[in-house]
């Protein structure tokens, strides 16, 4: 079967140039799909950027803010304390802390659910009463109308006084007069002289306005010293109204947020728009490339066409120069062939033509005695006598020359059997070349190989020198489908071959047997053998150790090409010294051979 080229090329090429598409679309889109994800990390970093830029704007706002305000109510406890101090606030300290609070202290808190710890309502209560009896004090009055005079209209919206116990002695929310402080954070802090500010958000406070909602407020515990500065002798607690303040920063990060969306949203819109660019790019780079590929393709296939087209004019040319090489290979076979046979037709041509000549001269001899026979047959037909009166005068002559007898009748008698016996024999080599041969070289039919083997082995006796013999071991052999006169070829082929590697004297065997892979054919000669650096090559084709002139280096190559379209294998083993063994083997079922029972 000849290899398609052409269809070949079409197909890996369509089936390379599709995986180089695919390839180069994978990589098109992993590119896409990176620059995609660097854009949108780094979109996604600058919005992360920009949001912890406004939340630190916003975070040191809110600080600026408290540390702003802390510092303003710092002054204003000062300011406070310095104004008030001789006005009713160290009496209302000093009244205050004589109030014994530790049994209200001696209640024990309580555990919630959530694990907080509360004060009980008996334990509120006690503080309550104490309370109301700091709300009592006359100092505490005039205090409260001092403080509500000095804030009005201020941004300070509450004020409380604690003692060093944490006892709420003053607040300008009366109901919270006589609360304990004594856990809360704020208080311990400002006692050990450090301000703490927190910033809150309540929808409802008790402001000195009235009751006031909505509202953003700055808390700040402060310590409040003695006369001395040095000795902490209360906590102030300054509610500050930081409301417009802070809806100023909210607005700043509000524009700042919109600003920042605007910016995420310009960079997205640059993304997308380097994103479609590259994307372009990148497809008209894969339309290029692919354009590139399918005119290489198209020159490739223009080019592959061409050599096919030039393997298809050399397998041609190699072919037919192979046939002609065959044609004469088989031409010089058969002048062997012709030469040996022409020798076996002589003998009986010659001793047929030698007894023909010699009957021929005794038949001269007869024809006188043969005469008078027929002279003397004429005269008794005429006669009705039983007597008949010769005159032999006139034949004495030609009758005292007659010395035949019946021997020599019998003579002539063999000689024309020798003769019938040599056209015998030359219709048997006839019959051998005709089988030999075979006319119907062009179609397969059912064949007994042992057949196609004797007839061979009949012409090459022919053919071969007489002092080389052929001995016969065939066995019993199924029916195969083949071409017989091809076949014929390949035994005569490796006959001559043998026959040739012998020289003068030897002998050859021809064996055919079955076995379970099929048919085996052997011919074997105890010749020289063949050297094991020729071994591997005696069925290449024009290879040949023959001089020059006495062989075309094709017939062993022809050989196997016959074996091997007929679905079998040929091979060669050889020892030096010893001889060679071709074997041939043909399966009993093939695509190419058909095993049938012998009739």
């Amino acid at each position: 079967m000849r290899f398609r080229l052409v269809r070949y090329f079409v197909l890996t090429s369509c089936v390379a140039i599709l995986a180089v598409a695919a390839v180069l679309v994978y990589f098109q889109q992993q590119q896409a799909d990176l620059f995609r994800s660097v854009q949108s990390e780094e979109a996604a970093f600058f919005g992360e950027v920009q949001t912890q830029f406004a939340k630190q704007q916003e975070e040191s706002a809110l600080k600026d803010l408290l540390a702003i305000h802390e510092g303003g109510n710092v002054n204003l406890t000062r300011l406070f304390a310095n104004t008030l101090w001789d006005q009713g606030l160290s009496a209302l300290l000093a009244k205050a802390g004589a109030i014994d609070v530790s049994q209200c202290r001696s209640i024990p808190d309580q555990q919630t659910a959530d694990g907080k710890t509360v004060a009980p309502a008996e334990k509120k209560a006690c503080f309550a009463e104490i309370g109301a009896m700091i709300r009592s004090l006359p100092e505490f009055a005039y205090l409260n109308d001092k403080v509500y005079r000095s804030m009005h209209r201020s941004s300070v919206f509450k004020i409380k006084v604690f003692d060093t116990r944490g006892v709420t002695i003053y607040s300008s929310e009366h109901a919270q007069v006589g609360d304990d402080k004594i856990a809360n954070a704020g208080f311990l802090g400002a006692m050990v002289g450090k301000p703490t500010s927190e910033l809150t958000h309540r929808d409802k406070f008790s402001a000195f306005e009235g009751q006031v909602e909505n509202r953003d407020l700055i808390s700040s515990y402060l310590p409040l010293y003695g006369q001395d500065g040095e000795t902490i002798i209360g906590v102030f607690e300054v509610y500050s109204d930081v409301t417009r303040f802070l809806g100023r920063i909210n607005q700043t990060q509000a524009a700042t947020r919109t600003a920042q969306a605007s910016n995420l949203q310009s960079i997205e819109d640059a993304s997308d728009r380097s994103q479609q660019r590259i994307d372009g790019s990148v497809n008209r780079l894969v339309a290029l490339v692919l354009g590139l590929l399918a005119l290489l393709f198209i020159v490739l296939f223009l080019i592959v066409r061409r050599a096919d087209r030039l393997l298809r004019q050399h397998e041609t040319e190699r072919a037919r120069n192979q046939q002609q090489l065959a044609q004469a290979e088989k031409m010089a076979s058969l002048g062997q062939m012709v030469a040996g046979v022409a020798h076996q037709l002589n003998t009986p041509l010659a001793f047929s033509k030698s007894n023909v000549t010699m009957a021929m001269e005794g038949m001269r001899e007869l024809s006188t005695p043969v005469d008078v026979a027929a002279r003397l047959a004429e005269i008794t037909r005429k006669t009705e006598d039983d007597v008949v009166t010769l005159n032999v005068a006139g034949a004495r002559r030609r009758l005292s020359g007659l010395q035949l007898s019946g021997r020599d009748v019998d003579d002539m008698r063999t000689m024309l059997g020798d003769v019938l016996g040599g056209i015998e024999q030359m219709s048997e080599m006839v019959t051998n070349l005709r089988d030999f041969t075979r006319l119907d070289r062009n179609k397969t039919v059912d064949f007994d190989l042992n057949k196609s083997l004797r007839n061979v082995i009949y012409v090459a006796r022919s053919v071969i020198p007489t002092t080389i013999t052929i001995e016969e071991q065939l066995d019993g052999m199924p029916i195969l489908n083949c071409h017989v006169s091809q076949l014929n070829q390949v035994f005569l082929n490796l006959i001559n071959n043998a026959a040739q590697a012998i020289g003068q004297d030897g002998a050859i065997t021809v064996a055919s047997r079955t076995s379970d892979d099929g048919i085996e054919i052997r011919v074997r000669d105890n010749g020289s053998g063949i050297p094991a650096s020729v071994l591997p090559h005696v069925f290449d084709a024009y290879f040949s150790t023959k001089p020059q002139g006495q062989g075309t280096g094709i017939g062993l190559s022809i050989a196997r090409e016959i074996v091997e379209n007929h679905g079998g294998t040929i091979a060669v083993e050889s020892t030096s010294e010893q001889g060679t063994t071709f074997l041939v083997k043909f399966p009993q079922a093939t695509e190419h051979a058909r095993i049938g029972l012998a009739a």
